[in-house]
Order: structure tokens, then C-alpha cells, then sequence
């Protein structure tokens, strides 16, 4: 798949013309024959490319992915080097330690992953174009919602690369291509989004039925006030009252009674959940990597599933939760995170591989344990999703869909932005706060700030968050620690290959 996706991204940017004449294949003609095959072979099949199956594919639950990016960069998540485990030639410690360059493994995934996508929606504008009549009076809702999907696309590209290549059609050559700016290609999102908001139906999108996994209009909503909440950072021109806009139209969902709901086995009844990758064990061949690669071998083999002993929380986390310390701690910790002493479904306690009561100490983690007693335990591990008893290929098949996208966001935005302009938004951070069934704090950024990496841990947004509020810098302090005084590691580079082959795209600067 990683060599799919760079195929297609050369196709993309040098338009090949492949003269084929297969006489094993069905012609166009015989594929587009109703308006519901339409649909299927245009539509429906772009999101199969929200999840994945192998390394670099999917926005969550594949490794080495976009996820991968926004996580282990940030002060959220760290994966260490355990002896001969998760070294991986310095892969893991470049996320941490912002020493990646432009030919990292993780960056080329994401950048080839999402064109790739991109160049699908591009291909399926061109074919709904040319059956319009076939689609009838769908037409527009079609066309838009796959105009929605690719700029949401567009979205994770500009937040991740800066200024990228804004390509709207398969027939591009690569004496055309050139990086447009961040501020461009950010416009050109709005007003795709704003356009399709209009146009897609306002239905759940995490719900099973018709529009279950779909660019709805609550999903747009929730892409637009993201665009707007970030749109300094983009821009140089804050949009905080159009996010507040965009939070207060989406009021289709509404909090979960009980927070662990959002993540359990069959989630797909959430109210809260807004955008999710459908997993189905049965049905879904897309996957969830992440609690295998968190949590110890004998953790994971004792709930019947495979184990890589990676995912840890790091210091920061636990500063933010009151672990360890005479402060209440905050009950989403126990949701979020494994530590101490492990028990397995039968109430049991579970041994290590030395026969020993297995234990996490959270407060050892630390990027390298090879020299460490606590070489296979140290580190809080992800917990937020309930373990499916009855997952399939080792863990990888669940049935708890992957959450992008929810309501509690929504409010803790609103809340954020409305206090960026002076106003009192406390009752949307309040809520958050009282949901979990802790007490109110004072309604400051710096307790924002916090709340966030509290309620929203593993969901992919932290690098994102850690940039707004200015304060994006690696957790590590060693001598060999990167300069990012002049902030050139909140870009990460334009990959290698891309440069390779087509000089014209700039490399971003520090880079």
C-alpha cells in the first residue's frame, strides 16, 4: 500500500497517460449503470480510505500514520526505546526529540497517504461530472460531499506541511505543480466546506443507517470551526468568532451521560460522536493498532490479544491528571491509562515474563529504558478504548469505532475561542468538567490548555493544540536537543522523494 500510494501520487503530478486496452475488464459504461452503482463506486468507496490496514494508511489505527504525527510529536505520548525494542534506526526518539528530517518514514506516510486520497476525490469529480444525468437530482449532493471530504483533507495537509500543491484535477502535469500558500489553500477549504454545508444532509454520521461514516453536515461544521480556531496559526488572522459560529450550529450531539461511552465495544450509540472510522470485525477489514502497540505482552496475551509494549503517557500527562501527587486526581485518568498493578478479566493478577506481578510505574517512562530496571513497565498505557473480548487477528478487528471527531470538543472550542475574545464561555468548559464529575476550576487558557490534553488524550489533536497556544517544543533536554527557537518544527519537511521529483516544490525553512 505504501508503494501504491507513491505510484499514485507520481501519476498525480506527471499525468501518465497509460494506453491500456484490458480485455479482462468491465468498460466504465458497464460499471455506472444506476445511480445507486454511481454513488458506490464514486462516492462510498473514498471513505474505505479513512482507516487502513498496514503502516502509513488512514488518519487513526494504522502505525507510521498522520495520527502518528500529531501524537508522538507533542507532550501527549511517547514510544520507548526498550533495549532491542522500538529503536527502529531513531524513528521513535526523532518524534520526540523533533530531530526528524525530510526523509522520515512517518512524514512520507502521511504526505503520499493523504494525496493519495485527494487524487481518488479528484478522479470521482471527473466521473460524477461526466454520468451527471445518471445521478439526477443527487447530483449536488454527491459532488459536495466528496468536495467536503477532500478538503478536510486539504485541512490535514496544510496543518501538517504549511503551504502544499493544490491539485483539483487528474490531468495535471508536473511543469504545473507548485506549492501554494498555507493562506490559499486555507481559503480554498472554507469555501468548499461552506459551499457543502448547504448541500450535504444534516444526519449523524456515527450512527448505522445511510449516512453512517459520512461527510454530513455536522461533520463540516465541525472541520469549519477547527479551520476557524486555528486560522491564526494558518493565516496570521485569528477567526475566533467564526468558530464560535460553526460550535454553535453543530447541535445535532449533545455529551454522553458517562464518559467511558464514547469508546466502549458497539459505540456506535455514542450521542456524543461526531465523526468515526467504522470498524465492523466481520464486515471492515480497517483496524485498530493503537492498544496493541501499548500495551506489555502479557497484559495484552491474559485479555486474549496480542501485545507490543510500546504507548506510554508521558510526564506531562501525569502532571495534568494530579498522578502521584496530594491533589485530587482526575477520574479520566482511570479511564484513559493503565497503571499499577495489571488484573486480567478474571480478576487476577497478571505476571510478567519473569513470573512476577506485572506493574506499570508510570513515572519511570522515559525516552530511552534500555539501562533501566523498569525496561518492559515503565509508562502509563492507553486504556481509552474498551478491549473487544472477542476481536479478531490478535487485537487488530474490533468493534469499537475510531473516534475523530466529538461533541466535547465542540464545547471546549467554543469555549476557548469565546475567552480568546473576552467573552464568558465557562459553561461550555464547565460541562466538560462536570460530565466527569469533577469540580469546576477557574476559566483561564492555561486550565483550557490543560483541560484539553485531560478530556481529549489519544485522539490526535495535541501537536495541533501545543501550536496554537505557543508552546510546541519537545519534552526532551538532552545535549544533542534540537534549536527550535525559530518555531520551524511546527512544519514538518516536504518529504525527500517529493523534492526528488519535482524540484519546484520548496522545502519548508529549517529544513
Amino acid at each position: 500500500m505504501k508503494k501504491l500510494s507513491y505510484i499514485l501520487f507520481v501519476v498525480l503530478l506527471t499525468a501518465c497517460s497509460l494506453e491500456e486496452d484490458p480485455r479482462d475488464q468491465i468498460t466504465e459504461d458497464q460499471v455506472y449503470t444506476t445511480p445507486e452503482a454511481l454513488y458506490r463506486n464514486t462516492v462510498a468507496t473514498l471513505y474505505t480510505y479513512l482507516g487502513g490496514t498496514v503502516d502509513g494508511q488512514g488518519l487513526q489505527g494504522t502505525g507510521r500514520c498522520v495520527w502518528d504525527l500529531q501524537t508522538f510529536s507533542s507532550d501527549e505520548a511517547i514510544i520507548p526505546t526498550r533495549g532491542t525494542d522500538w529503536y527502529d534506526g531513531g524513528l521513535w526518539q526523532s518524534m520526540y526529540k523533533h530531530s526528524w528530517n525530510a526523509g522520515n518514514e512517518i512524514v512520507g506516510n502521511s504526505w503520499f497517504y493523504l494525496y493519495k486520497v485527494i487524487t481518488h476525490c479528484n478522479r470521482s469529480l471527473e466521473i460524477l461530472e461526466r454520468y451527471k444525468s445518471l445521478a439526477g437530482e443527487r447530483y449536488d449532493e454527491w459532488q459536495y460531499e466528496v468536495r467536503a471530504l477532500r478538503a478536510m483533507y486539504y485541512w490535514y495537509l496544510i496543518d501538517l506541511f504549511g503551504d502544499v500543491p493544490l491539485v483539483t484535477a487528474t490531468n495535471i502535469s508536473m511543469n504545473e505543480v507548485t506549492r501554494e500558500s498555507r493562506s490559499k489553500v486555507f481559503q480554498f477549504c472554507e469555501e468548499e466546506l461552506t459551499a457543502a454545508m448547504k448541500q450535504v444532509p444534516s444526519a449523524s454520521s456515527n450512527k448505522p443507517g445511510e449516512y453512517y461514516g459520512r461527510m454530513t453536515k455536522e461533520v463540516v461544521l465541525f472541520v469549519l470551526a477547527k479551520l476557524m480556531l486555528n486560522a491564526e496559526v494558518y493565516t496570521g488572522t485569528p477567526r475566533w468568532e467564526d468558530c464560535i459560529a460553526y460550535c454553535e450550529q453543530n447541535h445535532r450531539h449533545e455529551l454522553a451521560k458517562y464518559y467511558p461511552d464514547n469508546f466502549i465495544v458497539h459505540n456506535e450509540n455514542s450521542l456524543e460522536n461526531i465523526f468515526v472510522i467504522p470498524l465492523d470485525k466481520d464486515l471492515i477489514a480497517n483496524v485498530q493498532w493503537n492498544l496493541r502497540r501499548s500495551l506489555h505482552y502479557r497484559h495484552a496475551n491474559a485479555w486474549g490479544f496480542v501485545g507490543e509494549n510500546g504507548i506510554c503517557a508521558t510526564h506531562r500527562v501525569l502532571d495534568v491528571n494530579n498522578y502521584g501527587t496530594d491533589e485530587e486526581q482526575d477520574l479520566r485518568f482511570y479511564t484513559n491509562y493503565y497503571f499499577g498493578t495489571l488484573y486480567g478479566p478474571d480478576g487476577r493478577a497478571i505476571l510478567d515474563r519473569q513470573g512476577k506481578q506485572l506493574i506499570y510505574y508510570p513515572r519511570e517512562v522515559k525516552m530511552d529504558l534500555s539501562d533501566s530496571p523498569y525496561l518492559e513497565t515503565a509508562g502509563a498505557r492507553m486504556r481509552k478504548y474498551e478491549i473487544d473480548r472477542n476481536s479478531y487477528k490478535g487485537g487488530l478487528l474490533v468493534d469499537n469505532d475510531i473516534v475523530l471527531f466529538r461533541y466535547a470538543d465542540v464545547l471546549l472550542m467554543r469555549a476557548e475561542a469565546m475567552l480568546r475574545l473576552g467573552q464568558d464561555g465557562h459553561i461550555y468548559y464547565d460541562r466538560v468538567r462536570e460530565r466527569a464529575l469533577m469540580e469546576p476550576r477557574p476559566y483561564t487558557l492555561d486550565n483550557l490548555y490543560d483541560e484539553r490534553l485531560i478530556e481529549l488524550p489519544w485522539e490526535g489533536w495535541r501537536r495541533q493544540d501545543m501550536i496554537r497556544f505557543g508552546r510546541y517544543k519537545s519534552l526532551y533536554e538532552g545535549p544533542d536537543a534540537v534549536d527550535e527557537s525559530d518555531g520551524h518544527t511546527t512544519l514538518f519537511p516536504i518529504p525527500a522523494e517529493v523534492r526528488t521529483l519535482n524540484p519546484k516544490i520548496t522545502q519548508n525553512p529549517g529544513y
